[in-house]
């Protein structure tokens, strides 16, 4: 199956491997840069591509001038200033200049007039790798200032350019999967918020830049033989009820219950060895390297804890020797085939231990917070119906009683509230107020209820005398029981995401609340949709050939602008999952329902308060760059590259050697630096590093920059690459003149 963390490891090894040939060179990164690339491959896997050292451009370097080099850059104006540095000093001897996203047109200007890089620069490219893959089919810009940009009375100013960073990454995104995909997006059927008009923008400036990539790369997109794929552009108004429910599916409930920390890489820390004299604290990596997590991530917790402890005494029944003080220590072969299997063990060991440990955490918490007596009202507030699929009665006398009980935490009385205002399409002022003063909650948290109508809400009434007609739910409700227990009843609800994919794929999903940028001339796709739906048992799935099957599956991808749950994450491998599509969701940021609810109450907060990074000052190109004339480095003996280099050629570069090519012209868009790469409530934390990065094949003698180990760094490279790199060659004119939220006030 195809995955975005696969994909873009490709892409990067493909493209130095392309460059070195065979010829040593130094790969240098900058700090944004060093995050994609740790973030989906391993430091070996680099060095192993005939890369004699990585360095960061904005540290202090030794001068290297019998060396070409391979930047490996974010196009951002410090970044282009450090980069002249070094050409001016011909720090290197040439240099092939590889962007991760378009560069803005001043700054291409500035390298093409600067006489030092032409005659230095050996090669110039531009690859769509400006993400951050997640999860094989979970996407991020780790961007969670992207919410209060696009919601923020205050930020209107921000939003063009804001709108235009995100088409362009999106555009990558499409571009790493080798998709041109027909583009939809979510336009509310009553819109009564200013950014109700933000998928329509948002869709119109992705169609552009797909366009404009098309047309000046014409092997995109490359040949296949999968029907053409389809991308919805939606937003957080689309519902916003899923960020405030209680889930209990494993990775959703772990992420609102439990303390993980979310930064380059997600951790929670736990104890290890608990009880033995190995006792300690560890922080401990939850991602694509762990299958125990891979494999339960999306199961109910009842299931989750279920399958951990039959798995993991299953594993223990395995290997008897390591849990058996008795077992043979006599014979060679037993000892050695302990000792094989001794590292795995204490792996596993370990990774059944953190799940069994966050999974009974989860479960105290359930208890000890009431959480399923307020799960009870919540679901019956998301979906309309209670648990016999009928309409609830005496909501409000439960709400009421819940804020009562001292068991419940403030957070969880905020939500609820918040909850049963959107159930009710408003309320008069006088009874938010009591509601808040019987939850004991601060006033201020009204100014968070109020600030929902931001985001596509009705919070109050003008009197209780108001009628509004009452609003119909986006997508029929499902009035079939599916819940087989009580658990399960309390998973009711569906996230918007789930029913709208489901639409998509049997071809039904109305064009009017979704329609396309550019309607098809040819609705024949739907209609197959539609007939395959309503013959579901037409051919059997083992006459099917499995392998073209995947190859040929429909790839579908929606990004969610404003963030997106777990609960939506998870439906998009649900429908996956029972439809036979590549469903991949992409997304801001991911967030917890703490989190939405900051992010909220933020909506009324005084700009300067936000440190948006767009009001930060702007980072510089070291000084340290610009003091000139170190001493050269003395010249390496003559002869071949490294030693011990794996028998590979060294030594200079062949003549003519990848020509440098004249690369992009400026590009119709304004790409303003934007540092999207640090959580929303505290500063970039400095990236840790594994403890196996410090082993690297380098035995020259710089010190190569650890670049941590990666989700699906593992994975061995599917066949067929894709046309993934190009020399753009856009035109510089096409400014969009209209402005974006002016059109609705």
């Amino acid at each position: 199956m195809v995955s975005a963390i696969q994909e873009q490891r490709e892409i990067i090894l493909d493209t130095i491997k392309s460059i070195t040939r065979g010829d040593w060179k130094v790969l240098v990164i900058d700090e944004f840069t060093k995050k994609i690339i740790d973030n989906v491959v391993k430091e070996d896997d680099i060095l192993n591509e005939n890369i004699a050292n990585i360095e960061r451009i904005e540290d202090k370097r030794e001068m290297n001038p019998d060396m070409d080099a391979i930047y490996l850059l974010s196009p951002q104006p410090h970044i282009v200033d450090c980069l002249l540095a070094d050409f001016e000093r011909r720090r290197y001897r040439k240099s092939f200049l590889v962007w991760t996203a378009l560069l803005d047109p001043q700054m291409r200007r500035r390298l093409d007039v600067s006489r030092q890089v032409q005659e230095q620069m050996a090669g110039f490219e531009t690859l769509s790798i400006d993400y951050f893959p997640r999860e094989s089919h979970l996407i991020t810009f780790r961007d969670p200032w992207s919410f209060p940009i696009l919601y923020h009375p205050a930020c209107n100013s921000l939003v063009r350019d804001h709108m235009q960073i995100l088409a362009q990454k999106i555009t990558g995104i499409c571009v790493s999967l080798g998709e041109y995909p027909k583009v939809r997006f979510y336009r509310p059927r009553n819109p009564n918020h200013e950014a109700s008009v933000l998928c329509t923008h948002l869709a119109k400036f992705v169609q552009d830049e797909l366009d404009a990539y098309a047309k000046f790369n014409q092997n995109f997109p490359p040949p296949s033989s999968r029907p053409q794929g389809v991308l919805v552009i939606t937003d957080r108004a689309m519902d916003i009820m899923a960020p405030l429910i209680h889930e209990f599916t494993y990775q959703a409930m772990a992420h609102d219950l439990l303390p993980i920390r979310e930064g380059d890489k997600i951790v929670y820390k736990t104890v290890v060895n608990e009880g033995t004299a190995q006792q300690e604290e560890k922080d401990m990596e939850i991602g694509e390297k762990d299958k125990i997590w891979v494999n339960n991530r999306h199961s109910h917790m009842k299931d989750t804890i279920e399958k951990l402890m039959g798995d993991f005494q299953k594993f223990i029944n395995e290997n008897p020797n390591f849990t058996n003080a008795d077992a043979d220590a006599t014979s060679l072969n037993a000892i050695k085939d302990m000792l094989a299997g001794l590292p795995q063990f204490q792996e596993m060991k370990e990774a059944y231990s953190l799940h069994l440990s966050m999974a009974q955490e989860c479960m105290n918490i359930f208890q000890h917070r009431k959480l399923p007596d307020i799960a009870s009202v919540e679901q019956s507030l998301a979906t309309g119906l209670d648990e016999d699929f009928r309409k609830p009665k005496n909501l409000a006398d439960q709400v009421v009683r819940l804020l009562d009980d001292e068991n419940i935490g403030p957070a969880d009385r905020l939500r609820l509230i918040m909850l049963y205002i959107i159930y009710r399409d408003g309320m008069i002022q006088d009874d938010v107020q009591r509601l808040l003063a019987h939850a004991a909650l601060p006033p201020q948290d009204a100014e968070a209820i109020a600030n929902l109508d931001l985001i596509g809400a009705h919070t109050t009434k003008a009197n209780l005398k108001e009628v509004r007609p009452a609003a119909q739910p986006l997508f029929p409700r499902k009035t079939v029981q599916t819940a087989q227990n009580e658990e399960y009843a309390l998973s009711r609800f569906e996230p918007a995401v789930k029913l709208m994919l489901e639409e998509i794929t049997k071809g039904t999903l109305d064009q009017m609340t979704f329609p396309y940028i550019r309607p098809p001339l040819d609705n024949s796709e739907e209609l197959a949709a539609q007939s395959q739906a309503s013959l579901r048992s037409a051919k059997p799935t083992w006459a099917r050939n499995r392998m073209s099957t995947v190859e040929n599956r429909q790839r579908i991808i929606v990004f969610m602008a404003g963030g997106a749950t777990y609960s939506e994450s998870r439906a998009c491998y649900e429908v996956s999952r029972t439809t036979g599509k590549d469903i991949f969701l992409a997304t801001s940021h991911m967030v917890n329902p703490a989190l939405y609810v900051r992010q909220i109450g933020d909506l009324s907060e005084d700009r300067r308060r936000l440190d948006l990074p767009v009001d930060r000052p702007k980072p510089k190109a070291p000084s340290h760059l610009f003091v000139r004339n170190d001493p050269p480095a003395a010249a390496p003996p003559a002869g071949p590259g490294r030693p011990g280099a794996m028998g590979l050629p060294g030594g200079p570069g062949r003549p003519g050697q990848l020509p440098r090519s004249p690369g992009p012209p400026a590009p119709p868009q304004k790409s303003p630096a934007y540092s999207n790469a640090n959580p929303y409530d505290r500063p970039a934390p400095q990236p840790p590093t594994a403890g196996l990065a410090a082993m690297s094949l380098n035995s020259g003698s710089g010190r190569p920059i650890p670049l941590n180990g990666s989700n699906g760094a593992d994975v061995m490279p599917s066949k067929g690459k894709l046309e993934k790199k190009s020399k753009h060659k856009e035109d510089g004119g096409e400014k969009k003149k209209r402005g974006f939220f002016s059109s609705k006030k």
